[in-house]
């Protein structure tokens, strides 16, 4: 929803970029190729995909599940920070968005290390789980349709191992869950979404205000 961190003057966001952004060439051309795009605000802070994969790395992770593709920034943020023999296994639903996917993982050389599940998100978590897979991931992203984000977060739940991130964006959503004046549907369901969360004893949490607004909920137990 954001393609800088909300509430930045854009002078200080721009100077973030210019001392801190280390963005391959392949995840540059992919951002300036959504920038064109008419849905182009749908992508990710590049500062927002290096976070993601820097903790990715920290916590040495192999085995990513992402909800949510668009055109690919956010994944392929994720493979370039992952060791060779990690996979994500990526949810789109869009054959249009995905297929610009593919064309830049293809370029960068990560689509050997991305399974793209073409098929509503929920089915394919359902089919990972029915197949045996519970608990064998160590980092979801969840940036899909923000109505079914309680679903998503109560799959992801038992998908990832113990000690585990859940990490799901646009909780901020460009600030309108902290307007009481705001009332639409969309944006009390987020605001539900984050008050129970907030309340979850399974995860520890934190928001960070980064992008959209990116909560991280690290799996304790169930």
């Amino acid at each position: 929803m954001s393609i800088q961190s909300i509430g930045l003057p854009p002078s200080v966001a721009s100077y973030i970029q210019a001392v801190s952004l280390r963005e391959s060439d392949r995840l540059q051309h992919l951002r300036q190729a959504a920038a064109e795009h008419p849905l182009g605000h749908m992508q990710i802070a590049p500062e927002q995909g290096q976070f993601i994969g820097l903790l990715l790395q920290l916590m040495g992770a192999k085995r990513v599940l992402e909800i949510g593709v668009f055109m690919g920034y956010s994944a392929l943020a994720i493979a370039q920070s992952l060791p060779p023999e990690g996979r994500l296994i990526a949810c789109e639903i869009n054959t249009e968005y995905a297929a610009i996917a593919q064309q830049h993982w293809q370029k960068a050389g990560v689509a050997n290390q991305i399974d793209l599940r073409l098929a509503p998100a929920l089915e394919t978590l359902d089919d990972l789980l029915a197949t045996g897979q519970a608990e064998t991931f160590d980092f979801v992203l969840i940036d899909a349709d923000k109505r079914n984000y309680g679903e998503y977060f109560e799959r992801s739940l038992q998908l990832v191992r113990s000690g585990g991130v859940i990490a799901i964006d646009n909780v901020l959503w460009s600030g309108r869950v902290a307007d009481p004046s705001t009332q639409d549907n969309r944006t009390k369901r987020m605001r539900q979404f984050n008050e129970t969360l907030h309340h979850d004893p399974r995860v520890q949490l934190t928001l960070v205000p980064i992008g959209d607004g990116l909560t991280l909920a690290r799996k304790t137990t169930l």
